[in-house]
């Protein structure tokens, strides 16, 4: 494009442009935007008249001293303008309002608004079995529409062992205090040993509970509002056991749910390898069976590797390593020049 504008003149606008593969158009057409453009770069430009209908000075000066009255300092214009309307005065419309509020910077949100405090995401670690534990509460579809059961777990974060679990017809600060009694009293907790983790439903946040816990000696922590990845052991447990396929799409009574939920937690507790504990199960993690059963199936894969060593391409088997740390919301890596800081 610029060489045909910049050697068209010279070489022949119809020779040049069929050489590029252009029509001689778009010379023309380029030439006549540069040619416009230059022409309004010398035009000097007049100032513009203020429309006889504007405000002047003093009026504007009465405008903003209205606005900034102690009783309309939280109204939007168009409540101002209503309001005085209401008293029987115009000074101008909502919209001229709102313009000079924002030739003085103050085109703002203007009503007195409740600022939330900043919630600092739970970053909370364990290292070995009973340090820490989550729970929650989710619904189960009963015999009938709207009909539910409500189904309370107790989880140990490091070792994913279901410590306590009960299902009621309704959800209950009461009851959850006393399935937290009886789950710490079963565990054997001491005071100052236990964090328990949860979100901010009303039975996790109620003073019941919390009184529960000062008495116990236990450390209780909540998620962030609207935060459901806070809670992340707990939210996988319950995909587990509704992502089962003998989990039913309704229960048909309580006694139902409570029998299937039997079986279920006797199966995830000491059935269920879970690929986070090195294909072990919880019940082995959780009281100090894994690293003996770690040992077994390293000379299991030894004795496989000494009888056919070509079919391990790299390197001798091992088994999966244990868990030595389970963290909720780990802590972000210091950046490079955080750390030289």
């Amino acid at each position: 494009m610029a060489v045909i504008v910049e050697h068209g003149p010279r070489c022949g606008i119809a020779a040049l442009s069929s050489a590029l593969g252009l029509p001689p158009a778009t010379y023309y057409r380029v030439q006549k935007t540069r040619m416009l453009a230059a022409a309004d770069a010398r035009r000097p430009v007049a100032p513009r008249a203020s429309p006889a209908r504007a405000l002047g000075p003093a009026e504007r000066a009465q405008v903003l001293t209205v606005l900034h009255e102690p009783r309309f300092l939280d109204l939007a214009p168009a409540e101002v303008f209503a309001t005085l309307l209401d008293e029987g005065t115009y000074h101008c419309s909502a919209r001229t309002m709102y313009r000079l509020l924002a030739a003085q910077g103050e085109a703002r949100e203007r009503r007195a608004q409740r600022r939330h405090p900043h919630y600092a995401a739970p970053e909370l670690l364990a290292t070995r079995s009973n340090q820490l534990w989550s729970w929650d509460i989710t619904k189960l579809k009963g015999p009938t529409t709207w009909s539910w059961y409500h189904l309370y777990v107790l989880l140990d974060v490091f070792s994913r062992y279901v410590v306590g679990w009960m299902i009621a017809p309704r959800e209950s600060a009461a009851l959850a205090e006393r399935l937290i009694a009886t789950s710490c009293e079963r565990q054997g907790i001491l005071r100052g040993q236990l964090t328990l983790h949860a979100d901010r439903g009303s039975s996790m946040t109620s003073k019941p509970v919390a009184l529960l816990l000062a008495d116990l000696g236990v450390t209780k922590t909540h998620s962030r509002p609207h935060v459901s990845n806070d809670n992340p052991y707990s939210e996988a447990q319950f995909k587990t056991l509704k992502y089962r396929p003998d989990f039913p799409d309704r229960f048909g009574s309580i006694e139902h749910a409570r029998a299937h939920a039997v079986d279920f937690f006797a199966w995830y507790n000491t059935e269920h390898r879970h690929t986070g504990l090195g294909l072990h199960t919880p019940a082995d993690v959780h009281f100090g069976l894994a690293e003996a059963k770690r040992a077994a199936r390293a000379v299991v894969l030894a004795a496989a590797y000494a009888a056919t060593p070509n079919r391990f391409v790299r390197r001798p088997p091992t088994p999966a390593p244990l868990p030595t740390a389970a963290w909720i919301n780990p802590p972000k890596l210091l950046t490079s020049e955080d750390a030289v800081q």
